[in-house]
């Protein structure tokens, strides 16, 4: 919406969202939200008055069921027409649920919105044992705010190291240890087998025959694109709504940015679908840019973040097939980066309290430099000057 009024864009915006909030960061949710230190208006991208300018319409609370593709309209739950000229498919993700028997009874939350992180923290004060299932980002996010509040804290994952789907194991290790030495205690290794309590949570019961006393829980297993809506009008759907460079499905006249989208990286050379802020918020510019008329095409390093404690890691890139990992600086000085490498070609950088190798790294993984092992590990040499 912003894109497009910077672009020069007059006519009329319809805003569709089914949360009783207007457009905010989701981040903070898992850091500063749930800590209190945030009032839930500071997470908004626009201040309110943004939304009350000519030819703005926004629709909170407001559900999309269909997409007419041939008459351009969508329909609401409760029957509403709206027509479009240009329709954006902004739908994002949604939390994944554990299926384990007791996972519907009360104590066992997610988080995804302001009012999950609502939720958990009108219950958090009467709960001594805090139980978090996953150890991903949002887990270990979780788990060192409600540590800091002054809570026991235990964490369930099936893998045998933290945040496994995205960190090699130095970073892990590293991660694991700090949050150790914060009185997190970890079950790694550990399958979730049941929720036990008769109307609220009071154990979690997992492989291995632990039962951990649990008076709060909080599951962070994954996020699931949405994709439904566009599914059922025959758009195209694979793992994300499928999109080209310009963020425009099979139909001229729709876009789809964001989590929910499947798109084509030129510098890793496949289709991705990524759940970071940057992401979204790229991809809406050149969604903005080409209904615009420009032509602008969106192939850009990916790149995340996760503050643990007084911790930063940075991400630039997509480790995945990696096959040779380059540690810079000194983990035991709390500050150091994991350089990923395939076939000697830099593909991405994990930086803890570094933030100029992250910074840096991104033009080379971008250039797809080949640079020797030995060079990257030297820090005494700037990244920026081995390019």
């Amino acid at each position: 919406m912003a894109s497009l009024r910077q672009k020069g864009f007059e006519g009329n915006i319809v805003l569709v969202g089914d949360e009783a909030w207007l457009p905010y960061q989701r981040p903070p949710l898992s850091k500063k939200f749930l800590a209190g230190e945030l009032a839930a208006e500071r997470l908004y991208f626009k201040p309110p008055d943004f939304y009350a300018a000519p030819n703005i319409d926004v629709r909170l609370e407001t559900r999309i069921t269909a997409v007419d593709r041939g008459q351009q309209f969508v329909v609401t739950a409760a029957g509403e027409r709206i027509a479009y000229d240009t329709l954006v498919l902004a739908t994002g993700s949604r939390v994944r649920r554990v299926g384990v028997p007791g996972s519907d009874i009360e104590g066992i939350h997610y988080l995804r919105s302001i009012d999950d992180v609502s939720r958990i923290r009108s219950n958090l004060d009467a709960a001594r044992n805090v139980v978090i299932v996953g150890a991903g980002y949002i887990g270990l996010e979780v788990a060192a705010v409600i540590r800091e509040l002054g809570h026991g804290v235990s964490v369930v994952e099936m893998a045998d190291r933290v945040m496994s789907r995205v960190v090699s194991p130095v970073v892990s290790d590293f991660f694991r240890a700090e949050h150790e030495a914060h009185g997190v205690r970890f079950l790694l290794s550990t399958a979730l087998e049941a929720f036990e309590g008769d109307t609220r949570v009071e154990a979690v019961r997992t492989s291995g025959g632990h039962a951990l006393p649990a008076d709060l829980v909080v599951a962070g297993v994954g996020i699931v694109p949405n994709t439904e809506l566009a599914a059922s009008a025959g758009l195209e759907v694979d793992n994300g709504i499928v999109v080209d460079a310009h963020c425009r499905t099979a139909d001229d006249d729709i876009f789809a940015v964001g989590d929910c989208t499947s798109h084509p990286n030129d510098i890793y050379g496949r289709r991705i679908r990524l759940e970071s802020v940057h992401n979204a918020l790229e991809q809406a510019k050149t969604a903005a840019a080409n209904i615009c008329g420009e032509d602008v095409e969106y192939s850009q390093v990916p790149w995340f973040w996760s503050d643990q404690y007084d911790l930063k890691l940075q991400i630039a890139g997509l480790s995945a097939g990696y096959d040779e990992v380059v540690v810079r600086g000194e983990p035991e000085r709390r500050s150091f980066s994991c350089l990923y490498l395939r076939d000697g070609v830099l593909i991405a950088c994990d930086a803890v309290n570094a933030p100029r190798d992250f910074v840096q790294s991104k033009d080379l993984i971008a250039a797809r430099r080949r640079i020797a092992a030995e060079r990257l590990a030297d820090s005494g040499v700037a990244l920026k000057d081995l390019g």
